[in-house]
């Protein structure tokens, strides 16, 4: 009889899903208190300037329009003869205060943040079509390691940074991931 009663038991529960409650509440709510976390980085101007929703980029915390004019090209490299990198090297210029950072270089237009609300930024993030085809575990390594994404920490001249380190950025953006991801309501 013991056997029997296990075995509708383990029957009855049949692998199924849980049924979201509390816990599955609680762990999305954290979910996105820590999307909420790391928009701050994702949102601010260091990090938006170089995700333009056009062909032009951005500069400084007011996000004005790139001076000298640039456009965005083909590889969002710039174009020929005005390429990102033939002003921007692979470090911060201190006497010219040019910034610069390894493989400086516009973000794919798919990824534009200018003018975007942290939910459809969250959103974008997750998705491959417009996050520039990463799962979220290359995500995670990007916004933890990537020296592009970590210039935002360390932006040269008198800049501000980006605020927090790229590591507790990085933590926070894997732990949103672990807790499933989830990202704020889109609001009217």
């Amino acid at each position: 009889m013991r056997r029997l009663l296990l075995v509708l038991v383990v029957a009855g529960c049949g692998g199924s899903k849980a049924v979201p409650g509390p816990a599955h509440d609680e762990r999305a709510e954290h979910s996105r208190a820590l999307w909420t976390q790391a928009a701050t980085v994702f949102m601010n101007p260091r990090c938006v300037n170089c995700h333009p929703d056009g062909d032009e980029p951005h500069q400084r915390l007011a996000m004005e329009l790139h001076d000298p004019p640039v456009v965005r090209g083909p590889d969002n490299n710039g174009v020929p003869g005005a390429e990102c990198t033939t002003c921007h090297q692979d470090h911060n210029q201190q006497l010219t205060r040019v910034p610069g950072a390894p493989k400086w270089h516009l973000a794919p237009i798919e990824m534009a943040w200018v003018g975007k609300s942290s939910a459809y930024i969250c959103n974008q993030v997750k998705d491959p079509k417009r996050n520039g085809g990463k799962t979220l575990a290359q995500i995670v390594d990007h916004t933890a390691h990537d020296p592009l994404v970590g210039w935002g920490w360390a932006p040269g001249a008198d800049r501000e940074p980006v605020p927090g380190t790229q590591a507790q950025f990085g933590a926070v953006v894997a732990e949103w991931v672990a807790t499933g991801a989830e990202c704020p309501e889109e609001t009217r």
